[in-house]
């Protein structure tokens, strides 16, 4: 059996990690919208997100000199500030959670975007994998039951798409220049949290309930989702290829499923479960060391 690098191990452990986090997260960001409306938010949590990554910055004694900024201000905007928009905005547009789950043909994007862009090539094997993927995530989406709206299913899959550019371009960025992913993590977030103040400003919405049910979503969010967790794709998007990075990916929808099934009681029906059994097979297909 060949063995796995150690830069490849420690990605796929950071995946895991990964999946965790952004899994449980559907499920607060299901229930922190009883205390506060969605814009204000998102901007209070890539504020704080960005205060905790610098936090991390100083203590880790790294330089506060920013990475090349057109490109990391380009990732900030798509990745943060962008994706986060269309994301809020389908979920509420569409009244429908199963909405966000078009978000992830973000790798689908990402195996096209990354082939022309920096001349990645799979093997016959993974593109039978990423076949196999998005039979399943169909599955899963069932979209013969209605997606909410063509607008709302749109923006869903437009933040896919700005996810996928920010990813090729993170790629891009790694392979030009001596970058560090907590540098580059924290100014993209600091970017990104920009055009989401600017919104958030702009959109009327309720008085927020600075209740300790808040607080801890906002906490879990800034520390957890949006600090640590994007600290740890962007090392995913430096040590593994995009187009694998972006199949990875596909864990996160899974987890939320399976957590909102064992902590809310929201049971897959066949579909799903077949779905998600596919698309778990690709996962481990896609995930495999290659043969020397």
């Amino acid at each position: 059996m060949p063995s796995i690098p150690p830069a490849r191990r420690n990605a796929l452990l950071a995946l895991a990690l990964l999946t965790l986090v952004w899994g449980y997260n559907w499920i607060v960001m299901k229930q922190v919208l009883a205390y506060a409306g969605p814009f204000d938010f998102i901007a209070w949590r890539a504020c704080c997100a960005a205060l905790v990554l610098f936090a991390i910055v100083l203590a880790r004694r790294e330089p506060l000199r920013p990475p090349p900024l057109l490109p990391t201000a380009l990732i900030g905007v798509l990745q943060i500030g962008l994706f986060a928009i269309l994301i809020q905005s389908a979920l509420v547009g569409g009244g429908a959670g199963r909405t966000a789950l078009l978000t992830y043909t973000m790798p689908f994007w990402v195996a096209v975007l990354a082939r022309f862009s920096l001349g990645e090539r799979m093997r016959s094997w993974q593109w039978a994998c990423i076949a196999l993927a998005a039979i399943g995530l169909v599955l899963v989406i069932e979209p013969w039951r209605g997606l909410g709206g063509l607008g709302s299913s749109l923006m869903a899959m437009a933040a896919g798409l700005c996810w996928a550019i920010s990813v090729v371009a993170s790629k891009r960025l790694f392979a030009r220049a001596s970058v560090s992913p907590l540098s580059l993590t924290a100014w993209q977030m600091l970017f990104g949290a920009i055009p989401l103040v600017i919104v958030a400003l702009l959109v009327p919405e309720r008085p927020i309930d600075w209740s300790p049910a808040f607080i801890a979503a906002l906490a879990y969010n800034a520390v957890l989702a949006s600090g640590i967790a994007w600290l740890l794709w962007t090392q995913i998007v430096q040590r593994l290829p995009a187009s694998i990075a972006g199949m990875t990916s596909l864990a996160v929808p899974l987890c939320g499923v399976l957590l909102a099934w064992l902590l809310l009681g929201e049971q897959p029906d066949r579909y799903e479960g077949i779905g998600m059994l596919l698309v778990a097979l690709a996962l481990l297909g896609i995930t495999r060391p290659a043969r020397a």
